[in-house]
């Protein structure tokens, strides 16, 4: 992780979120053999969210809606909803992804180039 995410991650003024979108996304990767886990997700990504205090973030129909609307810079519709979702509750995504920057969601890189 990047100092400056780890920096805003661990900094109590901020809340922080996972997406109900990631949580779909790490269930089927795992499900598919793609992801090896310590656990079955449904009990690690719990444990993890509550030991690092972090909140859902539920999938809402206003980020679903705007995600249809996004140009198509980024292949995957995982990433294109936590984008959306950024953007719809003015939210900084923590990501190694740059090509979310395509789409000026603010952002900070979990790993330093």
């Amino acid at each position: 992780m990047s100092k400056t995410a780890a920096t805003a991650f661990l900094d109590p003024e901020n809340e922080s979120y996972l997406s109900a979108t990631s949580a779909w996304e790490i269930g089927i990767k795992y499900a598919l053999g793609r992801l090896a886990l310590p656990g079955k997700p449904e009990v690690y990504i719990r444990q993890i969210r509550k030991t690092s205090g972090i909140e859902t973030l539920p999938a809402d129909e206003e980020s679903a809606l705007y995600a249809a609307r996004l140009p198509k810079l980024h292949a995957d519709p995982f990433d294109r909803m936590l984008v959306a979702q950024a953007i719809v509750h003015g939210m900084v995504i923590l990501t190694p992804d740059e090509a979310i920057a395509q789409y000026g969601v603010r952002e900070h890189f979990l790993i330093e180039g």
